[in-house]
């Protein structure tokens, strides 16, 4: 069943309520979901749908992804970790290791995604 309007905008209320200094409340979003489930008003499973992925996309939000395609040493993960919170706040990182970058970096946080690796250089020559 498809969430209706005023259920979707109620889910989005429900949903900022949890948010707390610009984070999300995991407490908070805990209680939210606890009482809609115990008041079970029209359309709940699917507003709570909806705030799942509400916190999904928040989630991402704040966790910025850094792919290599090598190894990075400790100080340089460090450098970029603290250049990424100095230009988008408090964020956490996770490094990864994709060999088919070729050579850069691949860093996404959101739906944001720079990419400055050898293969989509290489693929955005081909494709002019």
């Amino acid at each position: 069943m498809k969430l209706t309007r005023e259920s979707r905008r109620e889910a989005k209320a429900l949903f900022d309520l949890a948010i707390v200094d610009g984070r999300l409340d995991d407490d908070r979003l805990l209680l939210i979901a606890d009482e809609l489930i115990a008041r079970k008003p029209r359309h709940y499973v699917q507003m709570l749908k909806f705030i799942t992925r509400l916190t999904r996309l928040e989630s991402a939000r704040h966790h910025a992804v850094v792919e290599s395609a090598t190894n990075l040493s400790e100080p340089v993960r460090n450098g970029i970790a603290a250049n990424l919170e100095s230009r988008f706040g408090n964020i956490s990182t996770s490094f990864r290791t994709n060999p088919a970058l070729l050579g850069g970096l691949r860093v996404q946080l959101g739906s944001n995604v720079w990419d400055g690796s050898v293969r989509s250089r290489l693929e955005s020559i081909t494709l002019s």
